[in-house]
């Protein structure tokens, strides 16, 4: 019964290239595999060789002619290639010259031997699996997370980060759980199967046709219980990712949450997903928990079947002995339990079909930023870098049109403008974070996708509004764009980013632990270590965007003199929120709606009178 509902259910529900595509992870294991298809079968082999022994041990037990007879010869047995003649052979002998207490004593030590070399095969089968199954883990926790670093920044503004986290931790674990485990019952069990079919074949070919009638119609039965499962194992595994997004959220935003009293509220939401998840999988798993009981009931009624017209066979002296007979009931008892782990087979391959489809959404998500077949490395920057006719939708909505701008070396250019006026968009476009929709972005004279990505970022170090910093050493944090760097350069780039002084307060120095996200910092002072770190890194192009703008004033100031300082001979571009921060840029550039809308230095704009006028008289108000 199980084994048909297998074979029904993968058809209709399993993907079979992804199944090949997780073998192909295993390829480097092949010879592991070899040795645990070879492990198993022994396993095997000696586990149906000892069920086997309870022909003679029955026999001699009720005294039947075919064991107790006159004793073949000794050459008899050699001459024949028939094991059942070689092991009453071998017995009938012990019995004509030692007694049939002997012989019994021969049979009971056949079966432990056979028991326990079934066993210590087993374990080795186990030991060469398992090295298989954690590769393929490994090699989609590798995949995932170098797919998350490859993926261009604006496929995570869509994205749910609990959403992510629960794919590369829940989805990675369920993977194991389901297909990975799948992998051994779908080399185990058949092998299993096959080798007691093959037994059961020599006892009876009629008893044994006669069960294959009834097993299609049982599986049929069977089958249709494991058809929702795809669906609610999907809809479970994405509440958990919203609650992961919740949880998240909570513990970033717990000081707002309890701000305004919102206790409640988000409780509320968390409680509702936990419940709607808690439905879920009370129906998988009564979906899943019907399928033994039914197939046990039918099992049990095949069996019946089975001694009905196995006794009959025997009743009516049709070939099958009583012995056989007992021995075929329990063979034949013995295919439940492969056939039950071979439908829970079945099932995992169902339910890992669902967490695959998620981990593919990822894994096959389109780079919309790719190097060319054979990308040139730009080692230093020369020239400028231009800005032509560029265009970037996202989604179908124009956030940048008709920029035409050219940026020198050694200039420094601010982009001012209302929120959502595209500074930062345009910004990243430098260090392809995004491709342009049309037009085109050169730096000395060639397009920027001429480049390797690796090369041009190398050229590029970024200062961000929130300082983005690592639970690490202070060193370890500077040093990230320069792993290599020495002590000297470390605490040099740390002088320069005026942080020097406060890390040598610190404990444990340049080796203290920040904490997460910089947690032990000040907002000055994990800013101040964000540009230290673009110090360290001496790129010849600096992007800072709006780095001074969530600051207090002394903070301001202290990280305004070390942009200062960093910024010499560099060429940068400088997104401002505080005006005051770029009236010596040598190009202000003005955007409005994705357009610039005027251009020029500080006095020549504020001569203009035009928009940069007004955003200058709306600070100065604040």
């Amino acid at each position: 019964v199980k084994l048909v509902t297998l074979l029904i259910i993968s058809w209709n529900s399993f993907n079979m290239k992804k199944f090949f595509r997780i073998i192909s992870y295993i390829k480097e294991y092949k010879a592991y595999m070899g040795w645990y298809s070879l492990s198993i079968t022994l396993s095997i082999v000696f586990g149906l060789f000892s069920l086997g022994m309870l022909m003679p041990f029955m026999d001699l037990i009720f005294g039947s002619n075919e064991l107790t007879g006159a004793a073949i010869s000794a050459a008899a047995p050699s001459a024949t290639n028939n094991i059942k003649d070689l092991v009453y052979g071998f017995l009938q002998q012990s019995i004509a010259n030692h007694g049939k207490v002997q012989a019994l004593g021969w049979i009971c030590l056949a079966i432990i031997i056979t028991i326990f070399l079934k066993n210590i095969f087993l374990y080795l089968s186990y030991y060469f699996l398992a090295p298989i199954r954690n590769a393929v883990t490994r090699k989609y926790s590798r995949l995932l997370y170098e797919k998350i670093l490859q993926l261009p920044i604006g496929y995570f503004t869509e994205q749910r980060k609990g959403d992510i986290l629960s794919r590369s931790s829940n989805d990675i674990t369920e993977l194991e759980n389901s297909v990975i485990g799948a992998l051994e019952g779908l080399i185990k069990e058949p092998l299993n199967i096959l080798g007691i079919l093959i037994f059961l074949f020599i006892i009876s070919v009629k008893l044994t046709l006669f069960v294959f009638i009834l097993l299609p119609l049982a599986g049929l039965i069977v089958g249709r219980i494991g058809r929702s499962l795809k669906k609610h194992t999907n809809k479970a595994q994405s509440k958990w990712g919203e609650i992961l997004s919740q949880m998240e959220e909570t513990l970033t935003g717990l000081r707002i949450i309890k701000a305004f009293n919102a206790e409640g509220r988000v409780k509320k939401q968390f409680f509702a997903l936990v419940d709607d998840i808690f439905h879920i999988k009370n129906k998988i798993l009564n979906r899943r928990d019907l399928a033994s009981p039914v197939s046990e009931t039918l099992g049990v009624i095949i069996l019946c079947g089975v001694l009905w017209f196995g006794g009959k066979l025997v009743l009516n002296g049709e070939i099958l002995s009583g012995s056989s007979f007992i021995a075929y009931v329990a063979l034949f008892s013995q295919i439940i339990n492969p056939s039950k782990a071979l439908s829970q087979a079945a099932y995992n391959v169902t339910r890992g079909n669902a967490t695959l489809d998620r981990l593919n959404e990822i894994l096959e998500a389109p780079l919309t930023v790719e190097e060319i077949a054979n990308p040139i490395a730009i080692v230093s920057f020369k020239e400028s870098i231009e800005f032509e006719n560029v265009q970037f939708l996202y989604q179908d909505t124009t956030i940048l049109k008709n920029i035409n701008l050219s940026i020198k070396k050694g200039k420094s250019v601010a982009l001012v403008g209302s929120s959502g006026a595209g500074k930062s968009t345009l910004a990243d476009l430098v260090p392809r974070f995004h491709d342009v929709s049309a037009g085109n972005l050169l730096i000395d004279g060639k397009n920027i996708k001429a480049y390797s990505l690796n090369s041009l970022r190398n050229l590029i170090s970024i200062v961000t509004q929130e300082p983005i910093l690592f639970n690490d050493t202070i060193a370890a944090n500077i040093a990230l764009g320069k792993p290599e760097a020495t002590e000297e350069e470390i605490i040099a780039a740390a002088k320069i980013a005026n942080a020097y002084d406060f890390i040598i307060k610190k404990e444990g120095g340049f080796q203290s632990i920040i904490g997460d996200r910089g947690s032990k910092l000040s907002g000055g002072e994990r800013q101040r270590l964000t540009i230290a770190r673009a110090v360290l890194k001496n790129p010849p192009i600096l992007i800072l965007d709006e780095a001074t703008s969530a600051l207090d004033t002394e903070s301001e100031k202290l990280v305004q003199d070390a942009i200062n300082n960093m910024m010499q001979n560099r060429t940068s571009i400088v997104i401002a929120h505080r005006l005051s921060t770029i009236r010596h840029a040598d190009e202000i550039i003005v955007m409005q709606k994705g357009e610039i809308v005027e251009r020029g230095n500080h006095e020549t704009l504020l001569a203009q009178n035009g928009y940069y006028q007004k955003l200058i008289e709306m600070q100065e108000v604040k």
